[in-house]
């Protein structure tokens, strides 16, 4: 029941807040690169000045953070 009450309070604290929407970003263009060794990727990884390991799926280039987008602040316009 408490965490009834907790979502209850939650939605209370929202009420009247403007919506906001964020957008997803697409890329102009995507590419697959393939690597032989793990030593051509870390090469790779060194002429484009990015961390890239074996489990690296995807990345921005230039770097782009995941994270960018919660250090934006909200500003009152008023």
């Amino acid at each position: 029941m408490t965490k009834q009450l907790n979502l209850i309070e939650s939605e209370n604290h929202w009420t009247d807040m403007p919506e906001f929407i964020q957008e997803k970003q697409k890329p102009f263009a995507q590419i697959t690169v393939r690597f032989n060794s793990e030593k051509d990727l870390n090469e790779f990884a060194k002429m484009i000045g990015q961390k890239l390991t074996p489990k690296t799926k995807s990345i921005w280039h230039p770097y782009k953070s995941h994270f960018r987008s919660l250090i934006k602040e909200w500003q009152d316009e008023s």
